[in-house]
């Protein structure tokens, strides 16, 4: 322990003899350090907190999800520092001045985007901060600066948000429209040729489908047609076959047929009277009913001759089971006309289409092209439709909602105080550190030298036993010289202490001013 502060004793020593040469190492270092510190332009910056939050309820229900509205919030702010927002900012703030041409533009838009920082705090909580260090600007411009392009930012986010996504909105929506009426003049062109090739083609043939299908449901129909022909046939032979056995007439003591006329006559005034209606209708003689009705007149009109001829019209009255028979007869008649009507029609409908086919035989290629044209250009027309609605309700959402909850935490400061450099802690640094630098040169340039500071170094270096020592002994004159060096010493390490104090005094001045 004894041997430290004895090594610590003749250090101190030897550097409090070289304490001019530590003075004038640290007068050095801190004037060159306090000159670099003052030519440091003062940079200001300005910070703001917004709270941004995309509306959560009615978006879900149009199909904009969560993860899409943070990629839009995201989208928001990374586009915030693009070129031509930076160059609003610039020209809305004392940074227009600067600029005389496109190249100064250019370099102060690069220069403000390294100044410029936004950082997500949290979800939807971020702060936006710039910084303002020109060194042409006094302290109080460069703190205005910086507050405004802060504003001006959040100005931007804004109109980002509310102006960029209608503006957005409607171009989707025009081109939207515009494809629709596309679509719709394909559609409409596909449609006309399938209906003309129907008309050309199927125009005989029922259902619906490709030619092999309704050729197919032709097929099933026809023969659905020939069993009830048979059926209806059969039945109507039958029926015939009663009458036959059945008198028209049944003779009725004491009754005479008024006007003289008998069954016939009166049956045949009932089918011309049904006969008019048919042709008020408009019915010509080619169609089943008529044909059916004028056959039976004509077989009424030979039973009316009889029985004006043999008498047998007084005193009778017509059989109504004969009457029946027949109006069963005719029902008959009508259905296996309007079946074999039917049946010719599908026959002919076949006869047309085979004979179509055998000309054409890429016809079922080309139907098969039609409907494939068509069923795309109406697939597309509905997706586009659906779509078109979608970003329709989309619109409306955003141009009658607020889409954003936007809100300002903490509104745009204005800088006091220098975010850099700290000069009040780099004139501190420098003083210690030249300080220390004068110390350790006076201590290098004591080691350099080869003087023993006690007795016992000497001793350690000879090897030499040492037998005493004498002290300096100053005259009155040395020693009045001795002490105006330390008033000399002390004023100038009191004009560093001075020139420091004066510095800081300074720098708060200047704070002082810009507040």
């Amino acid at each position: 322990m004894d041997g430290l502060y004895e090594q610590l004793r003749i250090a101190l020593h030897s550097v409090w003899r070289r304490r001019w040469l530590a003075l004038a190492v640290a007068w050095a270092l801190c004037l060159a350090g306090w000159l670099a510190v003052a030519l440091i332009p003062n940079s200001y910056e300005s910070k703001a907190r917004v709270f941004a939050q995309m509306q959560s309820i009615l978006p879900e229900q149009i199909g904009i999800t969560a993860a899409e509205r943070q990629r839009d919030l995201l989208r928001v702010k990374q586009t915030l520092t693009s070129t031509e927002n930076l160059e609003k900012v610039i020209r809305r703030t004392d940074l227009n001045r600067l600029v005389a041409s496109d190249r100064d533009l250019a370099a102060q838009v690069a220069g403000l985007r390294e100044r410029i920082t936004i950082v997500a705090q949290q979800d939807n909580l971020f702060e936006i901060s710039a910084t303002s260090g020109i060194g042409s600007f006094s302290n109080a411009e460069n703190a205005r600066t910086a507050a405004a392009v802060v504003q001006n930012l959040l100005d931007l986010f804004v109109e980002e948000n509310l102006a960029g996504n209608r503006a957005e909105t409607g171009q989707t929506l025009a081109f939207l429209e515009e494809e629709l009426r596309q679509r719709q003049v394909g559609l409409q062109q596909a449609e006309q040729r399938r209906m003309e090739f129907e008309a050309r083609f199927l125009g005989a043939l029922p259902g619906q489908g490709s030619i092999a299908e309704r050729v197919s449901a032709a097929r099933v129909e026809l023969a659905g047609l020939e069993q009830q022909l048979i059926a209806e046939r059969s039945a109507l032979n039958a029926i015939r076959s009663q009458m036959a056995g059945t008198p028209p007439t049944i003779a009725v003591p004491g009754y005479a047929a008024a006007g003289g006329g008998g069954y016939a006559t009166a049956q045949i005034a009932v089918l011309e009277g049904q006969l008019a209606q048919f042709r008020a209708k408009g019915w010509t003689d080619s169609h089943p009913d008529v044909v059916s009705t004028r056959g039976q007149i004509a077989r009424l009109q030979e039973q009316a001759a009889r029985e004006a001829k043999d008498g047998s019209g007084p005193g009778t009255t017509p059989n109504p089971a004969y009457i029946s028979l027949q109006s069963m007869v005719a029902e008959k008649e009508a259905k296996v006309a309007a079946a074999a009507a039917r049946k010719a029609q599908l026959e002919s409908g076949m006869a047309q289409i085979e004979a179509l086919q055998a000309s054409q035989p890429d016809a079922a290629a080309e139907q098969a092209r039609l409907d494939r044209d068509y069923e795309v250009l109406k697939r597309q027309y509905e997706e586009l439709l659906a779509k078109r609605e979608q970003v329709s309700l989309r619109s409306d959402v955003q141009s009658k909602t607020d889409a954003i909850d936007f809100r300002i935490i903490d509104p745009p400061s204005r800088p006091t105080v220098p975010a850099a450099p700290n000069r009040p802690l780099l004139l501190s640094v420098i003083l210690v550190v030249a300080i220390l630098a004068g110390i350790g040169a006076a201590f290098a340039q004591s080691q350099l030298q080869t003087t023993f500071p006690t007795q016992g170094r000497l001793e350690q270096a000879t090897g030499l036993p040492v037998l005493g020592s004498v002290r300096e002994v100053f005259s009155a004159e040395a020693l009045a010289h001795r002490r105006q060096r330390l008033k000399w010493f002390a004023g100038a390490g009191g004009a560093l202490a001075g020139s420091y104090a004066l510095l800081m005094l300074v720098e708060f001045w200047q704070r002082s001013t810009v507040a």
